[in-house]
């Protein structure tokens, strides 16, 4: 059987170009693929873990950090600061000396009078003079003890009174009423018709366990003048006393040395302690002046409670 043959002589054969070569030979994949392909495209930046913990946590992380720098300051401090030395009895002994060295403590006078000086009261017995008003004619003292305006004084300093005023301490004035007296024991008492919000009255004890010698505060207006304080000491117990004039004679006295005058009787003679122990009611003096010469007398408080209608304790 005859072949045809692959080129003919009759039939030039097709020259083919090198584009038609290529589009041939090269397979569709790589014909579509452009010579010089693009830059892929930046993929996007991503904020590092840490720095995004710090955005969301910005004020606890703060907050620690200065809890942490204060516990590093404290640490550092206690462990630079030399401990504190124990202290010992020598230590105490050497400050309580130095404050007594520089610093003057108050005297037992000058505590009991700063205790007693609220309820201790001006007496003043007024006469009316010839234009009708009334005049101030005699000052003694008194004290509070009950705190409704209960007073206790002298019954010589407001007998036969037109008009009685006592002055508490706060400068407040007012009119009392005699209430009530015991003239063997020279006492009166006194209810005043104003009294101040804040009155206090004295505190009061019993005279069973009272010492010769021991200490006693005066307190009163003597000449009208004060309220002043005087110290002395217990002298004596259950003594007796004549007025000169021979009119009255009280007993069962307690005798003391604290100066007192005229003006002074009513006044309260207290303890160191400021407590009421005694009504101050005369003084002892062989002369017609009748001034103070070391000798004075009080009512024991157990007398002058009883004269106001109340247990003393």
């Amino acid at each position: 059987m005859r072949k045809d043959p692959l080129y003919s002589s009759s039939r030039p054969a097709r020259m083919t170009g090198p584009s038609s070569i290529d589009g041939a030979n090269q397979p569709k994949s790589i014909a579509s693929t452009p010579s010089n392909p693009p830059e892929p495209a930046p993929m996007p930046q991503r904020t590092p873990r840490w720095r995004s913990f710090c955005r969301r946590y910005e004020r606890p992380l703060w907050v620690g950090a200065a809890v942490l720098l204060a516990l590093l300051v404290v640490l550092t401090n206690a462990l630079t600061t030399p401990s504190t030395r124990q202290l010992t009895q020598e230590d105490i002994n050497a400050a309580v000396l130095h404050a007594l060295q520089h610093n003057t403590l108050p005297s037992a006078a000058a505590k009991a009078y700063e205790v007693i000086r609220p309820a201790v009261v001006r007496v003043r017995r007024l006469e009316p003079n010839k234009q009708g008003e009334y005049a101030e004619k005699g000052v003694g003292t008194g004290v509070v003890i009950v705190d409704k305006g209960v007073i206790l004084t002298n019954l010589h300093v407001v007998y036969g009174a037109k008009r009685v005023q006592v002055v508490f301490a706060d400068g407040l004035e007012s009119d009392a009423t005699i209430t009530g007296v015991q003239p063997e024991h020279d006492l009166a008492v006194l209810r005043a018709e104003t009294i101040p919000d804040d009155l206090v009255a004295a505190t009061m004890r019993s005279t069973a366990n009272l010492a010769l010698g021991e200490q006693v505060v005066a307190v009163g207006f003597p000449f009208g003048i004060g309220p002043s304080a005087t110290a002395g000491v217990v002298s004596g117990l259950r003594r007796e006393f004549r007025s000169p004039e021979g009119q009255r004679l009280l007993t069962n006295l307690i005798q003391f040395d604290a100066a007192v005058n005229p003006g002074s009787s009513g006044g309260p003679l207290v303890t160191a302690d400021g407590e009421v122990v005694g009504i101050v009611t005369a003084i002892l003096n062989p002369t017609v002046e009748r001034f103070f010469v070391g000798i004075g007398f009080a009512v024991p408080i157990e007398n002058a409670a009883a004269a106001a209608g109340i247990p003393p304790f």
